[in-house]
């Protein structure tokens, strides 16, 4: 009889879609906690991420490796990410949201000069222009002992117009350049970025090299 395979085929059917309903509801609970901050929605993420990925027929497909690889990110676990991350990659080698997610975790994970070359894959413009972007970019350049790239990837988001050198967010991209710059014994730039941070506390959002 072919009742008992029809049954089973529904079954699976059925599973399938409750697992893609947990990713969308993952999906959502992750925009809505970054969104709104709400570290319920983004716990909430984290465990619908985990069941999907941890599921007997997802652990081993590249959608179950994504799933777990954001669970893990959410749990700020980069060692883990990268572990799943790494497993997939030669999937993705032109994909800009893996290249994003794989160089941040790279960086997160202290390996720079991979990082590096992680987010320079990035090809799209409006993520190139995002202040987490620049931030993690001019990171792993300062890191990799290339303060002066850091400096200039600086100049040139605020030549376009970036929002990542403007306002409240360049202000913040040039604290970090400056720290990171400071960290790593780069002192020129530290105080040429640091005194660019405080004409643009006085200044407003327009650009002046004091140095």
């Amino acid at each position: 009889s072919l009742l008992p395979l029809l049954l089973l085929l529904v079954l699976l059917l059925l599973l399938l879609l409750l697992l893609l309903l947990l990713l969308l509801q993952a999906v959502v609970a992750v925009s809505l906690g970054q969104a709104s901050g709400s570290q319920e929605q983004l716990a909430a993420a984290q465990q619908y991420f985990r069941v999907v990925g941890s599921s007997a027929s997802e652990c081993d497909t590249i959608p179950g490796r994504q799933a777990m690889a954001s669970c893990f990110f959410l749990m700020k676990l980069f060692e883990d990410v990268l572990v799943f991350l790494n497993s997939i990659r030669s999937y993705f080698a032109n994909d800009d949201d893996f290249n994003w997610d794989y160089g941040i975790t790279l960086a997160a994970t202290s390996k720079f000069r991979d990082a590096e070359e992680a987010l320079r894959a990035v090809r799209n413009d409006k993520y190139r222009s995002e202040p987490t972007f620049v931030s993690w970019l001019a990171r792993c350049l300062i890191m990799s002992g290339k303060a002066a790239a850091a400096w200039q990837l600086y100049q040139a988001a605020q030549d376009t117009g970036s929002p990542a050198a403007a306002g409240e967010e360049g202000y913040g991209v040039l604290q970090l350049i400056a720290n990171d710059c400071y960290k790593m014994g780069a002192f020129y730039y530290a105080l040429k970025v640091g005194c660019s941070s405080l004409c643009m506390v006085l200044v407003g959002e327009y650009y002046l090299d004091c140095l």
